[in-house]
């Protein structure tokens, strides 16, 4: 087995507590090849019986970007009355996309009936595919933040409409749909956290069985 220094364990830890969902963006372009680094993260990424079902679709067109940006606001706009009082006040002036500034947006998505693997994992817990997706995605975003840009994952959107609009195959279902770009400032606390939506847990609590 490998063993990592100190120092090195010292640098991870730093770069998971940077990690951060970044909504505020410069318009800067990312380079071609810097972002094609990031990506590749995805090729060493785990996956159930090695399915590697995740699908990435760069949106990148104006009409394709308008479409998304309106199913933002849409849900976002439907998300809002599902809060009263102050926290509907709170809500209503929280910055939850970057979708107006970030150069690169990306949706990725994990192709449910992929070939690949055999089904092996995945007969009988499916919702692995999309868990395998989802630990792609974590490196992905170390990648990209390890290179000091931002990554923001915009969750309020309406998927099945989102995947319609983009055209994707009927066995692709969304997982995500990212920002990203150069960030306006570097914060190693949530941005909700700022605001006083929530706050962090101090400690992990374990249940022993």
């Amino acid at each position: 087995m490998h063993a990592f220094s100190d120092e090195f364990q010292s640098d991870l830890e730093d770069l998971m507590r940077w990690r951060r969902d970044v909504r505020r963006f410069r318009t800067d372009p990312v380079d071609e090849a810097l972002l094609t680094q990031c990506l590749d993260a995805f090729l060493m990424a785990p996956s159930v019986g090695l399915s590697e079902p995740w699908r990435v679709v760069r949106v990148q067109s104006d009409r394709a970007r308008a479409a998304a940006l309106e199913n933002f606001k849409a849900a976002n706009a439907d998300a809002l009355t599902g809060y009263s009082g102050d926290k509907a006040q709170l809500y209503s002036g929280l910055k939850l996309s970057g979708m107006e500034n970030a150069p690169v947006q990306l949706a990725i998505l994990c192709d449910e009936a992929t070939d690949k693997g055999a089904g092996l994992g995945a007969k009988t817990m499916p919702e692995m595919r999309r868990y395998s997706v989802v630990s792609a995605i974590m490196l992905f975003w170390l990648a990209v933040r390890s290179r000091g840009l931002g990554l923001g994952w915009v969750s309020i959107l309406n998927p099945e409409q989102l995947c319609r609009d983009l055209d994707v195959p009927e066995s692709w279902s969304l997982v995500g749909y990212f920002c990203l770009g150069w960030p306006e400032q570097n914060a190693d606390s949530p941005e909700l956290e700022k605001a006083g939506w929530e706050s962090r847990r101090g400690s992990l609590p374990v249940e022993v069985r």
